[in-house]
């Protein structure tokens, strides 16, 4: 396959510049320097959502089942990651992680974190006794704790905006303002449905996140799974004259949820966040809780899996939309892992961001990425946390199913 010289034509197109749009478009160019490509933007700057709305860890890889895609790309993509940082002067911080157990009703299940980090090669996993725990967190309670000394923070939207000089300066365009309504496959070509006219590629790859579900089965994947919204709140403390925690301090999650619960989370730029909460929402973008998008909440309610959901966890349900609407309730949860959290209050604005959660057809929330093919395309249907850490990982999966489904020559 030879390049394409027309503007509206290119070898490949790819859907959604969020850090892992941005990473694929960067590996394909590595692999194919000539092919001609285009990364298309529906919002005005890259890292729009969930990739600029997010905590900014890096992921060690304690939490996911061993030998699922999460597993591998996490530790992976955390080596990657900082190499990235390295390399483009990117600032971060390997400040830790605490996984704490507040009773002894959570040590199986710290038992078993410690059995997947360690399964994972997750580097320098240690478990802690109750009075160790202060060695790494003075400030922090609980009768054990799981510490995770790789785990780092970083700014996402500037490992982004790397990603995208990168692509310029090897004459990758993007174009942002540029929402992709539908695919449509003709013989060996797939037309792209724009905001602004239609584009033809060999190759489409598909990274569009809210909206993966939709841009999937407008090619002709099955509906399963659909993209359901789950706005993430956090709360920021005040500032404090010491630091009231050195890196971060996570609850023993539960295993039946892809959400690893309300933490206290060190940002890169010296701020401590509370959060996220986990509740379903009535938009795609509802980073305002009062946001309301028809089209989205009909998609929410004639999905199957939704009640299937539903009735299984109707009450974690509820106590998210407490956690979301009580700050003291939000505090008060915090406050058990690092009780001076309760003392320095919180600042009035909110930040928010929303978690694009895969659910099946049978309600089961899908916990691994989950990559599709049709014809002429490659859909990441899911992909969220740990999506940024493994991003640069995960692109190179992509790259290899796509080397491996098609005799391409560039």
């Amino acid at each position: 396959m030879s390049a394409r010289d027309s503007g509206d034509e290119f070898d490949v197109v790819i859907v959604g510049a969020g850090i892992l749009g941005l990473a694929v478009a960067r590996e394909l160019r590595h692999r194919f320097p000539t092919l001609s490509m285009v990364v298309l933007e529906r919002e005005a700057d890259v890292a729009q959502h969930q990739t600029g709305h997010n905590s900014g860890v890096i992921h060690s890889g304690v939490y996911y089942t061993p030998g699922s895609l999460k597993a591998g790309l996490c530790v992976e993509g955390s080596k990657l990651m900082y190499q990235f940082c390295d390399e483009n002067d990117i600032a971060y911080e390997r400040c830790g992680k605490l996984i704490v157990a507040l009773s002894t009703h959570e040590l199986a299940g710290l038992d078993e974190l410690e059995r997947r980090g360690r399964a994972n090669n997750v580097t320098g996993l240690r478990r802690l006794r109750a009075e160790q725990i202060a060695e790494v967190e003075p400030g922090c309670l609980g009768v054990a704790a799981l510490h995770c000394p790789d785990t780092g923070i970083v700014d996402y939207h500037q490992v982004s905006s790397a990603l995208a000089r990168g692509l310029h300066e090897h004459g990758v365009d993007i174009r942002f303002n540029t929402s992709v309504t539908a695919l449509t496959r003709q013989g060996s070509t797939t037309h792209l449905e724009t905001s602004r006219g239609t584009l033809q590629a060999s190759f489409v790859v598909g990274c569009a996140g809210l909206w993966s579900d939709r841009l999937a089965v407008s090619s002709g994947a099955p509906p399963d799974p659909r993209i359901i919204p789950f706005r993430g709140a956090y709360l920021t403390l005040n500032k404090s004259s010491t630091p009231i925690v050195k890196g971060l301090v996570y609850p023993v999650a539960n295993p039946e949820l892809p959400f690893l619960g309300v933490h206290v989370t060190k940002l890169i730029n010296g701020d401590v966040v509370l959060g996220p909460t986990a509740m379903l929402v009535l938009a795609r973008d509802a980073y305002r809780v009062s946001t309301v998008r028809w089209r989205d909440v009909w998609d929410i309610v004639s999905w199957p899996g939704t009640w299937k959901m539903a009735r299984k966890f109707w009450r974690t349900g509820i106590d998210e939309i407490l956690m979301a609407t009580k700050r003291e309730r939000f505090l008060r949860a915090a406050a058990h892992y690092v009780p001076a959290v309760g003392q320095i209050g919180v600042r009035e604005s909110v930040s928010a961001g929303v978690r694009a959660q895969a659910l099946g057809h049978d309600g089961a929330l899908v916990d691994d990425f989950v990559l599709s093919e049709t014809p002429g395309a490659l859909h990441v249907r899911n992909a969220p946390s740990p999506a940024a850490t493994s991003s640069l990982a995960l692109a190179r999966e992509i790259a290899d199913r796509i080397q491996a489904s098609h005799d391409w020559t560039f």
